[in-house]
This record gives C-alpha cells, sequence and structure tokens, in this order.
C-alpha cells in the first residue's frame, strides 16, 4: 500500500474506533474526562467539527492549489463545544461524526495524489515548526492522525477508571 493510501486508511480508523464507544451510558458522556477538560460528547464534536473544516473549507483550497487556512483554535473549539451542550442527542452526534469523517475519506481517496503531496502553506506557514517537512495536505492529515489518537488514548483511559 503506498505511503498516501496507508495515511488515509489510518485516519479512515477513528470512524471504526467510534463503533467501539457508541453504546456508553448518557452520565459518562457528559462528564467531563476531568477537572476543567472536556466531557467526551465535546471531545467527539470537536474532532467532527474539524473533520468540517477540513471538508468545507480545507479540501476546495488544496484543489484550487491555495493555502490551507485554519481558524483560531479556541475560538473554533468552543464552537464544537456550545454543540455538543446544545442537547443533541448522543446518538446523532455518533451518526454525525461517522458521516463527516467517512465523506472526508471518500474525498481524500479521490483527491490525486499530486494534491495531496502538493506544498501548500498552513496560515501562510510554509513548513512545519516541529519537523521542517514542508506542508502539505497529507502531512495536515497526519497531524490530525495524531490529535485523533490523542483525544482517543483520553477518552480510553477515562473509561478505563470509570467502568
Amino acid at each position: 500500500m503506498s505511503e498516501v493510501n496507508n495515511v488515509i486508511s489510518n485516519f479512515k480508523q477513528y470512524s471504526s474506533w467510534l463503533s467501539t464507544i457508541e453504546y456508553m451510558g448518557e452520565t459518562l458522556w457528559f462528564k467531563p474526562i476531568a477537572q476543567d477538560r472536556w466531557s467526551i460528547s465535546e471531545i467527539i464534536a470537536h474532532i467532527t467539527n474539524w473533520d468540517k473544516h477540513l471538508l468545507s473549507e480545507v479540501l476546495p483550497s488544496v484543489r484550487e492549489e491555495k493555502g490551507m487556512e485554519f481558524p483560531d483554535f479556541d475560538t473554533y473549539n468552543k464552537k464544537a463545544s456550545e454543540h455538543a451542550k446544545s442537547g443533541i442527542s448522543q446518538s446523532k452526534l455518533f451518526e454525525e461524526a461517522k458521516d463527516t469523517r467517512e465523506l472526508l475519506v471518500k474525498e481524500l481517496y479521490e483527491m490525486p495524489i499530486e494534491k495531496l503531496n502538493k506544498p501548500l502553506t498552513a496560515n501562510g506557514v510554509t513548513h512545519c515548526p516541529h519537523t521542517g517537512t514542508p506542508y502539505s495536505l497529507l502531512h495536515i492529515i497526519k497531524e490530525f492522525i495524531d490529535h485523533d489518537n490523542y483525544h482517543k488514548r483520553q477518552i480510553v483511559q477515562f473509561l478505563k477508571e470509570n467502568i
């Protein structure tokens, strides 16, 4: 499997992982994972919100070979938290999370490899400050996989301690 397919396949695994936590009780769903931290519902809404941003803003920009733009993280993350607390049902939020990720994965698979690997700026920056690697959509997807995994570890640890 090519590196590109491997990365997208890895990114897709989040949808399957969601199925492993889908049937938790509402008490755990809404309970903050630690003091002054989000609940699982807010974390899922947060990841979904970033998937929506990739779909609606980043992918069209990459297709046109323009730079990738990301909003202020704190403000954008607050919207996800508010969405999770809006009264949306647990099943609806899971459905939204899975559907959004699956559509994003489908679009990534359909994108030409050249576009996925094309060096583009991220908020005007050409290279990742941590690795020195030029930014590309594929690089950003790898960062999102790390981000998914960070939150998955948090959720798994929280569930281990609370079930």
